[in-house]
C-alpha cells in the first residue's frame, strides 16, 4: 500500500473532495512501467483537477498531478529498465489518466523521458511543466531568429512558474528581460532571476485602439493570452516573436492583423501535452545547461501531498509564486 491523493466526486450534488488515502498496485491504470514517484509538482491544471475539474477529469475516484519524477521498479518496455531515472510532463496524465500524486505511478514508455544528466528529480520537477514549457518558448523564439543583440524580451506572468523560469533562462543567456507583472511585492524576487525591467501589469492591461504603437520588444513570452497579448503584439519589433503558452488573462484574442501583416510579427503557439519525443529531449538537455540551479532554488517552495488541496486552491486565486515541489515519497 502507498499513499495518494484521491479526488472523488458526490455522484448527487456534482461536488468534489480531495484526500490522502493509501491505495495499492492494483488500482492503478494499465501501462508499461511502473515508477516510484519520488517528486511531483503544483501546477494551474492541477488546481482545476484537486479542485472544480474543469473538464478535464474523465472519470472518478481520480489521482491528479500532471507531471512527476522518480525511479522505474519495474518495466515491460526495453527502453527503461528498474533503476533508471525518469521524468514525465504531459499527455494527459494528471487529467485523463492518473497522475504524480501518488507514491507509485503506471504509465506508457512513451510518455516518459530519460532524466538528462546534470538534473536530480527533484530539480526535474523543480522545473516542471512550467519549466519546460518555458524552455520550448525560449527554444522557438531562438528558432525564429531570436538572439540577445535583437533588443529586450517581454516576459508576461512573470512571477508565475512559466515566467520565473523563462526570465531566468533568458536572463543567464544573456538576454535583456522586462517581467511583467500585477504584484508590486515580486519586484526583488524578478530581479533575484535577472529581470532587468519591471513592468506593471497595469500597462499592458489596457486595450488600444490603434493597432501599432512604437516598437518596444524583439521577443516575448507570454502566459497571459487575453487583452495584454492584443496589446503586445502591437509593440513587437519588426521580424519580432511572441510565444504564446497560456491563458490567465482570457482565450479571446481582441487584436487585429496589421503587425502581422506591416511588421512580420509572429505567433507561435507553445504545446507541452504532445510534444515529440526528441523535442522533448531536447528540451530537458536545454534546461540542465541554460537554466542556472541556484536561481531554480529561488523559485522553490517545498510541500507535500498533504498540502495540495489548499495549495490547488491557492494557485486558482493566483496566489502562488514560482515552483511548488511536491515531496511525495515523504
Amino acid at each position: 500500500m502507498f499513499k495518494a491523493l484521491v479526488v472523488e466526486k458526490d455522484a448527487e450534488s456534482g461536488k468534489t473532495s480531495a484526500a490522502v488515502r493509501e491505495i495499492g498496485l492494483e488500482d492503478l491504470p494499465e501501462g508499461e512501467v511502473t515508477v516510484a514517484v519520488e517528486y511531483s509538482t503544483l501546477n494551474y491544471k492541477d488546481g482545476l483537477c484537486i479542485g472544480p475539474g474543469g473538464g478535464l477529469v474523465r472519470n472518478y475516484p481520480h489521482v491528479p498531478g500532471i507531471d512527476f519524477a522518480g525511479t522505474v521498479e519495474s518495466s515491460e518496455d526495453d527502453r527503461y529498465k528498474p533503476g533508471d531515472k525518469v521524468v514525465l510532463t504531459g499527455w494527459r496524465v494528471g487529467e485523463a489518466h492518473w497522475g504524480g500524486y501518488a507514491q507509485k505511478a503506471r504509465v506508457k514508455a512513451d510518455w516518459l523521458v530519460p532524466l538528462p544528466e546534470g538534473l536530480d528529480t527533484r530539480a526535474a520537477m523543480a522545473v516542471g511543466t512550467a519549466g519546460f514549457t518555458a524552455m520550448l518558448a525560449v527554444m522557438a523564439l531562438e528558432d525564429h531568429g531570436l538572439s540577445p543583440d535583437k533588443g529586450p524580451v517581454l516576459v508576461t506572468g512573470a512571477a508565475g512558474g512559466v515566467g520565473s523560469v523563462a526570465t531566468a533562462v533568458l536572463a543567464h543567456l544573456g538576454y535583456e528581460v522586462a517581467a511583467v507583472t500585477g504584484r508590486p511585492e515580486q519586484e526583488d524576487y524578478l530581479r533575484g532571476l535577472g529581470a532587468s525591467h519591471i513592468v506593471p501589469r497595469a500597462d499592458l492591461a489596457e486595450t488600444v485602439k490603434r493597432p501599432l504603437e512604437s516598437e518596444s520588444w524583439a521577443g516575448c513570452v507570454d502566459a497571459v493570452g487575453g487583452a495584454m497579448l492584443a496589446r503586445v503584439l502591437g509593440q513587437m519589433c519588426y521580424g519580432g516573436s511572441v510565444a504564446a503558452v497560456g491563458l490567465a488573462g482570457g482565450a479571446q484574442l481582441p487584436a487585429t492583423v496589421i503587425p502581422f501583416l506591416l511588421r512580420g510579427v509572429n505567433l507561435l503557439g507553445i504545446d507541452s501535452v504532445m510534444q515529440p519525443f526528441d523535442n522533448r529531449l531536447r528540451a530537458w538537455r536545454r534546461v540542465a545547461r541554460d537554466l542556472p540551479m541556484d536561481k531554480l532554488e529561488a523559485m522553490v517552495k517545498p510541500a507535500t501531498l498533504e498540502d495540495l488541496p489548499q495549495l490547488g486552491a491557492d494557485i486558482l486565486n493566483g496566489q502562488v509564486k514560482g515552483r511548488v515541489v511536491v515531496d511525495v515519497a515523504g
